[in-house]
């Protein structure tokens, strides 16, 4: 069922926003921006992407409101949500925008509306309940990302390292983060034999994560440093496995 209000105020401009230009138009049309904390302002300071999705609506005899969820992705990997209230219940019926840190607060608001009583003959009432706010898996660092990930495939030796999709995936990539990965150990024939396996996780500028699997292992016939890239633990664990399995 379609939702009858006005959504232009919604629709995204012809170029995407950054983070800094959504806030801005957010507290820009908002009544009571002035009351937001300091300490919530600061920290969307860094922030890095951002998604907004209707949370709710209500519409009845000719009154609306309609609440939204803004939520921005930081730095050090954490979330910050923002709940705006637009209702048209104020003097000339026009359009009021009102932001809240929390819910409490938007439901607070929301209960102070002179919206009438439901009424199911009448009124056309619609909630719409969304996923939980987009929570990032690893704490990213935005420097150089894409570079990082055309250096990675660089390097990689194997013939069936991620092609040329990944690549430009990569280019997107605008914060990342690696980490040594530890699990099953793999097996080592040689005396003196060593693999290491790491993930190098990037955040996309759509908001996706991806990551990609680096192994590092002196299985070469002279002993030689080799890297190796996949697309997934499993494939680079078991190119472990067969490695080890070559020179044991």
């Amino acid at each position: 069922m379609s939702v009858p209000y006005e959504t232009a105020a919604y629709e995204p401009p012809e170029s995407p926003e950054s983070p800094e230009e959504h806030l801005a138009r957010l507290l820009g049309r908002a009544l009571n921006s002035f009351e937001l904390p300091d300490e919530t302002l600061c920290r969307l300071d860094c922030a890095l992407a951002h998604d907004s999705s209707l949370h709710s609506a209500h519409h009845s005899a000719g009154l609306h409101r309609e609440t939204y969820r803004h939520t921005w992705l930081l730095a050090d990997g954490s979330a910050v949500t923002l709940w705006e209230l637009v209702h048209n219940t104020g003097r000339g019926s026009e359009p009021q925008h009102e932001v809240y840190v929390d819910e409490e607060e938007l439901r607070a608001a929301t209960a102070r509306l002179p919206l009438p009583p439901d009424a199911p003959d009448f009124e056309l009432p619609v909630t719409v309940q969304l996923s939980p706010a987009f929570q990032p898996r690893h704490s990213y660092v935005p420097d150089e990302s894409a570079d990082h990930g055309r250096r990675l495939l660089r390097r990689a030796e194997n013939a069936d390292r991620p092609g040329a999709d990944t690549a430009a995936l990569l280019a997107t990539a605008f914060a990342y983060q690696i980490t040594q990965a530890f699990g099953r150990p793999c097996r080592a024939g040689r005396i003196g034999l060593g693999f290491s396996l790491y993930e190098h996780a990037f955040l996309l500028a759509d908001g996706r994560e991806m990551s990609l699997w680096e192994v590092e292992h002196t299985a070469t016939p002279d002993g030689r440093h080799m890297c190796e890239v996949y697309d997934t633990e499993d494939a680079a664990r078991e190119a472990m496995e067969r490695r080890a399995a070559q020179v044991s």
